[in-house]
């Protein structure tokens, strides 16, 4: 129970010196990691070493999906396509169900593309479709954000489900199907109907980021070659997935689809087509391009670096034994093999931050105390994968994602994104035991 402690305090601490103190997100987190290895009696070179590996392995599979998917949504803004594809958008299902085109857009986009990726995408035409439509932007971006989240933690071909389906041997096929029926529930509470009590909170994004100006119709590309352009890293992705279930992973096929499909490389190539597609080829200097492109990975520097102590904060978790302290607390318990997964999914969620971390240590916690139980495999994936998106909060790198982009307050944060990331948890575990009855 001590690590558990520890934890509880960390968070306190963590909150007392960014909301007391007035102490930067960033120092504060790496203070609160310190706290948290010191507690927890750990050498202090390894102390160091963790908060070290935290950092590289968050960067290392973070910072060119976001360098370069900022560049990728500058251009985007500057030639105009995000404003015609809002524009599009608004005009096939109004503004009344503008939220709607948000949520459907997120769980498309998020099937091919892992979380953080399809928000880089995506953000660009949250903020157009709000200056198109004066709605507000939190409020659009929950109705967005809520359906990235559903398919980042219920469907395969994403690694925390796919992952979980292969540890349970459950077939994927009906764990895409079931995953998309409890999906449906889930986005209209989170995203469709939770986004009217946050309505009012007013969010300030950073100005260089996406300041997104006013075209008129000639100034702007097509809609079609547009949407096109914006979809380069889905389709990339999407090929890369496809590759993997079709095809021998030995073809050269499948290897120049995984590369070209990667989330970074797939996000320079998008950015260097729309370079020429939306900038040179309609006579849009590239230094003009360019240097509206450097005030925004300028602007990206914060976010990064917040990123960067999240992970330090998450390594730290792991490696002080919180999750095994996790792990002891719930041996021989005789709780349902659904609610018990999705328990301890969230309890892990709440200890180390990553969605994907807290459903596959669940499942190898749930799979051997399950035993001679019956339970069907594909809801017990669904079950561990709603648990481990619930209670998101600042000790995962979604959560200062999501507060810088749109400018929030760390209380302002937990009342829109860490609420609506546990209405997404609830409505998934509702979900699983509703289907439980029929199956």
């Amino acid at each position: 129970m001590i690590p558990i402690l520890i934890l509880c305090s960390s968070i306190l601490l963590l909150l007392l010196l960014i909301m007391v103190v007035k102490l930067n997100a960033f120092t504060a987190l790496i203070l609160s990691t310190l706290f948290v290895g010191l507690c927890n009696s750990m050498v202090l070179s390894t102390i160091v070493k963790s908060i070290s590996n935290g950092i590289g392995s968050t960067l290392g599979s973070t910072l060119l999906i976001l360098g370069f998917g900022v560049l990728f949504g500058s251009v985007l803004s500057e030639t105009g396509a995000a404003q015609r594809i809002s524009i599009g958008l608004v005009n096939l299902f109004g503004v009344k169900r503008i939220k709607i085109a948000m949520a459907l857009t997120g769980f498309v986009v998020g099937i091919a593309m892992f979380y953080n990726a399809g928000f880089i995408i995506l953000i660009p035409l949250v903020f157009s479709v709000a200056l198109n439509t004066g709605q507000p932007l939190v409020y659009l971006g929950i109705a967005l954000t809520s359906a990235l989240s559903v398919t980042h933690g219920f469907l395969p071909p994403h690694p925390g489900p796919s992952t979980i389906a292969i540890i349970f041997k459950a077939d994927i096929g009906k764990t895409l199907l079931y995953g998309t029926l409890i999906s449906i529930p889930a986005i209209i509470m989170a995203g469709l109907i939770f986004p009217e009590f946050v309505k009012k909170i007013k969010a300030n994004p950073p100005k260089e980021i996406f300041n997104i100006k006013h075209f008129e119709d000639n100034e702007m590309p097509g809609f079609n070659t547009s949407v096109i352009v914006a979809l380069i890293p889905v389709i990339l992705m999407g090929f890369a997935t496809a590759s993997t279930l079709l095809l021998p992973t030995t073809s050269s096929i499948t290897k120049t689809l995984q590369f070209i499909g990667d989330p970074g490389i797939a996000m320079l190539l998008a950015l260097l087509i729309a370079i020429f597609v939306l900038g040179i080829a309609r006579g849009i200097k590239m230094k003009t391009l360019m240097d509206k492109s450097a005030l925004s990975l300028n602007a990206v520097t914060t976010i990064l670096m917040l990123i960067a102590a999240g992970g330090a904060f998450k390594q730290i978790l792991l490696d002080s034994g919180t999750g095994d302290a996790i792990v002891g607390f719930f041996k021989g318990s005789t709780l349902s093999p659904l609610l018990l997964g999705w328990l301890i999914a969230t309890l892990l969620r709440i200890a180390v931050g990553s969605a994907t971390v807290a459903g596959l240590t669940a499942a190898g916690i749930v799979q051997p105390l399950i035993g001679p139980m019956q339970v069907n495999p594909e809801l017990m994936v669904l079950s561990i994968g709603a648990g481990s998106l619930m209670c998101s909060h600042v000790n995962d790198t979604g959560f200062w994602i999501f507060k810088e982009y749109f400018g929030l307050s760390i209380k302002d944060t937990f009342k829109t994104w860490s609420i609506m990331e546990t209405i997404v948890g609830i409505m998934g575990l509702f979900g699983v035991l509703a289907l439980n009855t029929f199956l």
